[in-house]
């Protein structure tokens, strides 16, 4: 087994095109081996509606000048833009002896104790996963799942403009709400979220440890 294979690396990959990293996420995963290390890709992309894909289009309601692209996470549709954090979660689940409910739940749960940390009270739903305030989404998540490992993974809103949301269903829920982090009174610097969630992810699937654009956090 090669030594990398257990730790999780972290890439902070700055503003990204949505379609690059989804043709280099599908690129990743059908490459990878058994020894292949897990990776946390960290970044942002420039406003974009994406569709799961089952999503049904009716719960688009005007787009107006933003992109609509249809990818092949699961979900309904959800809105990326400037100011949110992205995560994909590049893990092999075998390797883990993990299902997609544990990855799930493990992801829930790392955004809530990220949150709780900033004095933010937050929870998952069962029926609509993803994470909430009061009601309110400040985070969603989809996954896909090929041989065995996992692309996409989930936004976390930090501080940015929320007017989008409400020309989708988000997730395909009508008149969900939708905030983040800065609304909340919370922590927006993104590079601390970054790392944060990090730590979290790496205790909750029991990472040795994170390496972090080469040096070992």
């Amino acid at each position: 087994m090669n030594a990398l294979s257990g730790v999780l690396i972290i890439r902070n990959l700055g503003s990204q095109s949505y379609k690059e990293i989804y043709s280099k996420m599908k690129e990743f995963t059908a490459d990878r081996t058994s020894i292949t290390p897990d990776e946390l890709w960290f970044l942002e992309h420039p406003a974009i509606y994406t569709l799961g894909q089952g999503a049904k289009e009716k719960h688009v309601l005007d787009p107006k000048n933003i992109e609509v692209v249809r990818c092949n996470r699961g979900g309904q549709v959800t809105y990326h833009g400037p100011g949110q954090v992205i995560c994909y979660l590049m893990m092999d689940l075998k390797r883990k002896s993990m299902g997609i409910k544990q990855l799930v739940a493990g992801v829930e749960t790392a955004i809530v104790a990220v949150l709780g940390s900033m004095g933010i009270p937050s929870y998952a739903e069962k029926k609509a996963h993803g994470v909430y305030v009061n009601k309110k989404k400040i985070a969603a998540l989809g996954f896909r799942v090929s041989r065995g490992c996992t692309y996409h993974g989930f936004s976390l809103n930090v501080h940015m403009d929320l007017e989008p949301f409400t020309r989708i269903n988000p997730c395909g829920y009508t008149d969900l709400e939708v905030t983040d982090i800065f609304v909340e009174g919370g922590d927006t610097l993104v590079e601390r979220v970054h790392l944060s969630l990090a730590r979290e992810l790496k205790q909750i699937f029991h990472y040795p440890r994170l390496v972090l654009e080469g040096v070992v956090i």
